[in-house]
């Protein structure tokens, strides 16, 4: 099981935007360049985590992104569910799909389940602070 680049790119870019911001909005051209990565691609990943509360735009000269709260509230278990397909290890676990196509629900899926549970459990128990802290070689408080 693999999160798409979606996943990653999201987190990087607001790990970027909170090592970088000081109170001031950042740039997605910024972030672009420092992460490698595509603007037009970030563009779309900020719409949604912007849709999702998570950041503030700022329109106009140095306008840029912000983050919408304190990163230590921010968990990327929400960041990543903002940007991404729903988290399922299984496809008969796809939000929409009535269980197994073996009609009954197989004896398996209590793994499946346990484990989208535990993945959903270990991405919300990380928050950005963490990561930022981590970033720059800061111990956890």
């Amino acid at each position: 099981m693999r999160l798409s680049t979606r996943a990653q790119y999201a987190v990087r870019a607001m790990v970027d935007l909170t090592l970088n911001s000081n109170g001031s909005p950042v740039s997605l051209r910024e972030i672009a360049s420092r992460e490698n990565i595509s603007l037009n691609y970030l563009e779309q990943l900020f719409h949604r985590l912007k849709k999702g509360a998570v950041v503030l735009s700022v329109r106009g000269p140095g306008g840029g992104y912000l983050l919408a709260r304190d990163s230590a509230s921010i968990r990327l278990g929400e960041i990543v569910t903002l940007v991404e397909e729903p988290l399922a290890p299984v496809a008969c676990m796809d939000e929409g799909k009535k269980g197994c196509t073996r009609g009954d629900v197989c004896v398996t899926h209590m793994v499946w389940q346990g484990l989208g549970e535990r993945i959903r459990g270990f991405l919300d128990s990380i928050t950005l602070a963490d990561l930022v802290r981590e970033a720059r070689g800061e111990e956890k408080r």
